[in-house]
């Protein structure tokens, strides 16, 4: 398997997409992986993504929203009401948008890697290749 492909496959779940076919859709519901591809069939129900994409989803927002919000407090020194009308929107925006697109990423990077019950189909790849 070419190291190459790895990122087609992080792509692929950032898609929302399968990531063995990159054809059927990834998610069931907005956060609730299904539990095979409806295109090719490959499992998906291995996943342990538990709280990481939350985590990571936090630490995003987080690292992109507080230099900017602190920014405008040192240059403008904006009201508490204005900070909360500003950063409030963008941060929930920014965490629901976020979220799903990690998540795919993470299952993606599972399934590449082999990771929990993904190894048969790890194993078949290489076999195929």
């Amino acid at each position: 398997m070419m190291a190459g492909k790895g990122g087609l496959y992080l792509m692929r779940g950032m898609m929302g997409r399968c990531p063995a076919c990159g054809e059927g859709k990834l998610f069931r519901a907005f956060v609730k992986v299904a539990d095979r591809c409806p295109a090719c069939g490959e499992d998906l129900h291995h996943h342990r993504a538990d709280d990481f994409p939350a985590y990571l989803t936090i630490f995003l927002v987080g690292h992109l929203v507080v230099p900017i919000a602190m920014y405008v407090e040192i240059v403008y020194q904006p009201s508490y009401w204005l900070h909360t009308a500003l950063w409030a929107p963008l941060v929930i925006l920014l965490s629901i948008g976020l979220l799903q697109p990690i998540k795919g990423m993470i299952v993606a990077l599972q399934w590449h890697m082999g990771m929990h019950g993904f190894a048969a189909a790890k194993q078949a790849r290489a076999e195929y290749c």
